[in-house]
C-alpha cells in the first residue's frame, strides 16, 4: 500500500469512527498537533481521537487535493462534522519506517 492509499485509508477509518483501525495505523511514538492540541504517544492520541468521535455523531471527509513525498502525504480536506460544521483543513501525515503513522499536524484553514 502506497502512503497515499494509507493516508486515504486513515481518513476513511476516521469518518467511519473506527478507532480501532485508526489505532492499528499509529506508531507508538506518533504526535499528533492540531489547532487546539499537540499531544505525543499512541494511547493519548487514541484518546484524543475517540473523543473528537464521541463529540460527533457525524464524520464526512473530502479529499480536495493531495501531495506526496518520501515519507509524507499532505492532504487538502473538506470535513463537515453534524452535518452542519464544515472545516477546511491541511493534514501533513508522516509515516516511520515500519509505515505507520508517526505525525499528524493537521492546519485549519478557509473555503474562500
Amino acid at each position: 500500500m502506497t502512503h497515499i492509499e494509507k493516508f486515504v485509508h486513515y481518513l476513511e477509518c476516521y469518518q467511519n469512527k473506527d478507532i480501532e483501525s485508526v489505532s492499528n495505523l499509529f506508531s507508538d511514538d506518533i504526535h499528533l498537533r492540531d489547532w487546539k492540541i499537540s499531544v505525543f504517544g499512541k494511547s493519548i492520541a487514541i484518546a484524543e481521537t475517540q473523543n473528537n468521535f464521541d463529540n460527533a455523531s457525524t464524520i464526512e471527509i473530502d479529499v480536495l487535493n493531495i501531495m506526496e513525498n518520501a515519507n509524507c502525504v499532505c492532504g487538502e480536506l473538506k470535513i463537515v462534522v453534524n452535518n452542519q460544521e464544515v472545516l477546511f483543513v491541511v493534514d501533513v501525515v508522516t509515516f516511520n519506517e515500519l509505515g505507520k503513522i508517526s505525525s499528524i499536524h493537521a492546519y485549519l484553514g478557509r473555503g474562500n
